[in-house]
C-alpha cells in the first residue's frame, strides 16, 4: 500500500476492488462498477491517480516497483483471456487509456492495439485466417504509437511489446500536463487536480469483420434531455474512428431495424447504468463478431436545456431531490439559457449538418487555428471551421463563438465539448464546407444544424419551457442573490 493512498500502485478492476472516482480515475472507476454489475466488460487493471505524481516525481519514469506490479496484473489478463502478451499462438493486445477523476473527453491520450510487432501481426493473421484485419490492426497501432508515444510520425514501435507498454503508460501520464488539459481545466474551474490514472484493458475489435463495429450511446438525448436512447454507430471500426470525428457514423436507431437484438441489449444496458448513476450516462461500446462489450460509462455531457429537463425528470421519478436538481445546473448553463435569440429562416443556408451543440452564434468563419486564436484575442467573434476537430483544437474552441466541421457525428469529442459548454456546433456538413465558409460572416444554428449567410439572428424572449419553469420553482422564494439560477429566475419573471 502507498502511504498517501489506500490503494496499491496497480489494482485489478474486477468489481471487487474498493476505490473512489478520485482515486481510480473516472474510466477505471466505471469499469470496476460495471464489472460489479455483471456487464460484459473486457478485463482490465489500473494505475490509480496517485501514481501520476510518482511518475512525474521520478523525472517522467515509471518506478520499477510499479512496473513489477503491472507485469503481475498483465499475467492476470492473460489468465482471463486465454491469450499471451507478446507471444503466439494467440497474442494478447491491450489498450492503454487515461482517466482523471473528472471527465475530460478527448483531452488526454489513448493507445490502442498495443502489443503487436510485424511477427505478431502475422501470428494474428494465421490464428484468424484474416491477414487483412491483422494488417489493419497493425497499421492502426503503428500510427497511434507514433503520434502519441514517440511523437514522430512514421516511426516504428519498439520490437519488444513490454517496452511498448511501459512507454505508453508514461505517455498517458505525460498527457496530464498538455495544453488542452490545462485549457479544459481552466475553462471548467477544475483547478490543478491530482493527476490521471492509467487503465490497461484487453482489446476487443470493432474492426474485426462485418458483424463488428463500435459506437457511443446516451441513455437520453443529450441535446434535448428527452428520455430516449440516443447515439451513433460505425460498422467495422474502432472507437477512435467515432470519437475523433474523422468519420461520420450512422444514427444508433439504424440498429433497431438492422440488428434488433443488439439494439435491445444496448437499451437494457443503458437503462441499467442510468438507474445506477441516477443521471444521463454516456456509454462507449464495441461489438466483436456479434458479441457486445461495454468499455466505459460516465455522466453524459449535455446542453443547458437538456440539463434542466433531465434534472426535473429525475425529481419526478424520485431518483434525486429538488436540491440536487438545482445543484446539477451550473451558473454557466443558466447564463446560456438566458441568452435568447432565434434565426431568420429566409436567409441563405450555406451548409447543413448534424445539430451537435445547441445555440446560435454569429462570427467570421476561420479555418486556421493560429488565425482563429489571433482574431479571438483581438475581440473578433470567430466561428472555427475544421475538417474534424482534433483534441489539440480544444483551446481554440474555447475562444470561439461556434464550431462547424466537415466530418464527424454528434458523439465526437468536438460535439461533447461544445454541448457541455453550450457552444453552438454543427458537424458533418460535408467535404468542401471549409472552402465555402472561409472568411465569411455566418450564423451557426446549433439547434437546427444549419449555417446561414451573414447575421441571421433575431431577438426573442426566454422560452417558456415547462421543465425550466418547474426547476425554477424549486428555488426558495425569494431566491438568494448569489444562487446560480437567481438571474435566470428573474429573467423568466420579466418574460
Amino acid at each position: 500500500m502507498n502511504a498517501s493512498s489506500p490503494l496499491p500502485d496497480v489494482v485489478a478492476l474486477d468489481g471487487l476492488t474498493p476505490g473512489t472516482k478520485e482515486a481510480l480515475g473516472g474510466k477505471a472507476y466505471s469499469i470496476n462498477k460495471m464489472r460489479r454489475l455483471g456487464l460484459p466488460v473486457p478485463p482490465a487493471f489500473a494505475l490509480p491517480t496517485h501514481v501520476c505524481s510518482k511518475y512525474h516525481d521520478s523525472v517522467r519514469t515509471l518506478p520499477e516497483s510499479v512496473w513489477q506490479q503491472v507485469l503481475q496484473q498483465l499475467r492476470e489478463l492473460e489468465r482471463q483471456t486465454g491469450r499471451r502478451f507478446g507471444a503466439g499462438p494467440s497474442p494478447l493486445l491491450v489498450s492503454v487509456r487515461s482517466g482523471a477523476a473528472q471527465s475530460m473527453p478527448g483531452m488526454m491520450d489513448t493507445v490502442l492495439n498495443l502489443g503487436l510487432t510485424p511477427e505478431l501481426r502475422d501470428t494474428l493473421a494465421a490464428e484468424t485466417g484474416d491477414p487483412e484485419w491483422a494488417a489493419d490492426t497493425w497499421n492502426r497501432f503503428r500510427a497511434s504509437y507514433a503520434a502519441i508515444v514517440t511523437k514522430q510520425p512514421g516511426s516504428e514501435p519498439p520490437a519488444d511489446p513490454y517496452q511498448q507498454l511501459r512507454a505508453a503508460i508514461g505517455a498517458v501520464f505525460d498527457s496530464w500536463t498538455n495544453e488542452r488539459v490545462r485549457a479544459y481545466r481552466e475553462r471548467h474551474g477544475l483547478g490543478t487536480g491530482g493527476g490521471t490514472a492509467v487503465t490497461v484493458q484487453a482489446m476487443v475489435f470493432g474492426n474485426r469483420d462485418e458483424l463488428s463495429g463500435t459506437g457511443v450511446m446516451f441513455s437520453r438525448d443529450p441535446a434535448t434531455g428527452a428520455a430516449r436512447l440516443y447515439g451513433e454507430w460505425l460498422a467495422r471500426a474502432q472507437g477512435e474512428d467515432v470519437v475523433s470525428g474523422e468519420k461520420t457514423p450512422s444514427p444508433l436507431d439504424t440498429l433497431r431495424t438492422e440488428r434488433p437484438s443488439l439494439y435491445d441489449e444496448l437499451a437494457h444496458i443503458a437503462s441499467t447504468l442510468e438507474a445506477e448513476h441516477a443521471d444521463l450516462v454516456d456509454i462507449e461500446f464495441t461489438v466483436e463478431s456479434d458479441r457486445l462489450y461495454v468499455l466505459q460509462c460516465r455522466a453524459g455531457k449535455r446542453s443547458p436545456m437538456a440539463a434542466v429537463r433531465i434534472a426535473v425528470d429525475l425529481v419526478r421519478a424520485g431518483a434525486i431531490d429538488k436540491d440536487e436538481a438545482l445543484r446539477r445546473i451550473t451558473a454557466e448553463q443558466a447564463h446560456k439559457i438566458a441568452e435568447t435569440g432565434s434565426v431568420n429562416s429566409d436567409r441563405e443556408v450555406l451548409a447543413s449538418g448534424i445539430a451537435a451543440g445547441p445555440g446560435i452564434a454569429v462570427g467570421r468563419a476561420v479555418t486556421d487555428l493560429d488565425t482563429a486564436r489571433q482574431l479571438a484575442g483581438e475581440g473578433v467573434p470567430v466561428i472555427l471551421v475544421r475538417p474534424a476537430t482534433a483534441p489539440d483544437d480544444v483551446p481554440v474552441m474555447f475562444e470561439s463563438a461556434a464550431v462547424v466541421t466537415e466530418f464527424g457525428g454528434a458523439t465526437s469529442h468536438a460535439a461533447l465539448v461544445c454541448r457541455e459548454i453550450g457552444l453552438p456546433c454543427v458537424v458533418g456538413c460535408g467535404q468542401g464546407t471549409m472552402a465555402t465558409l472561409e472568411g465569411r460572416t455566418i450564423t451557426v444554428d446549433g439547434i437546427a444544424g444549419k449555417v446561414f449567410e451573414g447575421d441571421a439572428t433575431a431577438t426573442g424572449a426566454v422560452e417558456q419551457d415547462e421543465y425550466l419553469t418547474e426547476l425554477v420553482s424549486y428555488l426558495p422564494v425569494p431566491a438568494p442573490e448569489d444562487h446560480p439560477l437567481a438571474p435566470l429566475a428573474r429573467t423568466l419573471e420579466r418574460a
